[in-house]
C-alpha cells in the first residue's frame, strides 16, 4: 500500500466528524432502469444532500480541521458551483467567512446558491488559470486558507463518507460508479471501498470531451484538457497530485461517454426516477448504458453526485 494513501482510521474519524452536518442520503432503485440495463442498480442520492451535492461532505470536514487562527481569517476556494455552495454553507454553519471565486459562465442556479449561503463571490474568466489567480490574490489579501475542491486530503476523505454509507446500507454491491472531474469523489469512494468492501470494484465515468482522467490512468501521469466543452459543468477540471495516486492504485477503470449519451442518461433519470440531477450526475449511468454487457447481472452502485441544475436550460428540451 502506498504510504501517501490515508488509513482506515483517517476515514473513520472523518465519518464521525461529518455525520452531524450532512444528510444520510437515501438509496433509490428503478425497476424500469434495471430492465433497460439488465442489472440491479442502486442510486445513492447525493442530489438530496445539503447544498444539493456530495461536496458538502468534503467542505465541512476540511473546515473543521482548520485551527482557530485559520478559521478567523476565513477560507477561499474556486469552483464552478457545487463546491462553491458547499464551502459557503459549511463555513456559515461553522461561523467562518467564505470567499468564493466563480467563473463568469457558472450556472446561475449555483451562483444564487452561493449568495443564499453567504459566500462572498468574485467572478473570474472561465478558465482555470484565471480562477487560480483570483483565489491566490484573495488568499494574500485576507490570509484566508485555500481549500481545493478536489485535491485536498480532508476534502477527499469527506467525499468518501458517501460510499461508506452506501456500503453500510447496501452491502451486496459488486461495483460503485461515480463521475470523475477533479477526482475527489472518485478517490474518496475508492478509499471507502478499499477499507470497507474490498471486493467491490470502483469505476469512474467521464465525458469524452474532457477525458483527462482516462488518459492519466493510461499514461501514469496527470494529463490535462485543451478545452472544457462539456455539458457536465462539474467535471471540467483535472486530477491533482494528492488524489491521483489514490485513483491510480485503487480505481479499476474509467469509462468515457459522449455528450449525447450523458443527455440520454440524464433524461432517463428525470423521467423514470422523477428526481432532479445535473448532467455530471448522469455520467455514470451513461457509462453503464454504454457497457451493458460488462455490467450485465451485477449489483451496481451509482453515486448521483448532485442536483444543482438550471431548469430553464435542460438539454433534453432542445429540438
Amino acid at each position: 500500500m502506498n504510504n501517501s494513501i490515508p488509513t482506515k482510521k483517517d476515514l473513520e474519524g472523518t465519518h464521525k466528524r461529518v455525520q452531524p452536518f450532512v444528510h444520510r442520503t437515501p438509496i433509490l432503485t428503478s425497476r424500469l432502469i434495471n430492465e433497460l440495463v439488465g442489472s440491479l442498480l442502486f442510486f445513492k442520492c447525493e442530489n438530496f444532500q445539503k447544498a444539493g451535492a456530495f461536496k458538502m461532505r468534503g467542505a465541512i470536514n476540511a473546515i473543521q480541521q482548520l485551527t482557530a487562527d485559520q478559521k478567523s481569517n476565513g477560507v477561499v476556494t474556486h469552483s464552478s458551483g457545487n463546491f462553491a455552495q458547499a464551502v459557503s454553507l459549511a463555513a456559515k454553519q461553522l461561523g467562518v467567512k467564505a470567499y468564493i471565486v466563480m467563473p463568469s459562465n457558472a450556472p446561475k442556479v449555483k451562483i444564487e446558491g452561493v449568495k443564499t449561503y453567504g459566500g462572498e463571490i468574485t467572478f473570474s474568466e472561465p478558465n482555470l488559470a484565471s480562477r487560480e489567480r483570483e483565489a491566490n490574490r484573495i488568499q494574500k489579501e485576507t490570509g484566508a486558507t485555500f481549500l481545493h475542491p478536489s485535491n485536498n486530503l480532508d476534502v477527499i476523505l469527506g467525499q468518501g463518507t458517501s460510499a461508506i454509507e452506501f456500503i453500510e446500507d447496501q452491502s451486496n454491491l459488486d461495483v460503485i460508479l461515480t463521475p470523475v472531474g477533479g477526482g475527489g469523489l472518485l478517490a474518496g469512494t475508492a478509499l471507502a471501498c478499499h477499507y470497507y468492501h474490498s471486493t467491490c470494484k470502483v469505476i469512474g465515468g467521464e465525458p469524452l470531451q474532457v477525458n483527462d482522467a482516462f488518459r492519466s490512468l493510461k499514461s501514469g501521469k496527470i494529463e490535462y484538457n485543451e478545452h472544457s466543452n462539456t455539458i457536465a459543468d462539474g467535471l471540467r477540471t483535472h486530477l491533482g497530485d494528492i488524489n491521483f495516486p489514490i485513483i491510480t492504485e485503487l480505481v479499476d477503470e474509467i469509462i468515457c461517454v459522449s455528450e449525447e449519451e450523458i443527455i440520454t442518461a440524464m433524461k432517463i433519470i428525470w423521467e423514470r426516477m422523477k428526481i432532479i440531477v445535473e448532467p455530471s450526475s448522469a455520467v455514470p449511468l451513461a457509462a453503464i448504458l454504454k457497457e451493458k454487457k460488462y455490467f450485465k447481472g451485477k449489483n451496481i452502485g451509482v453515486i448521483l453526485s448532485g442536483g444543482n441544475v438550471d431548469i430553464s436550460k435542460l438539454p433534453f428540451n432542445k429540438d
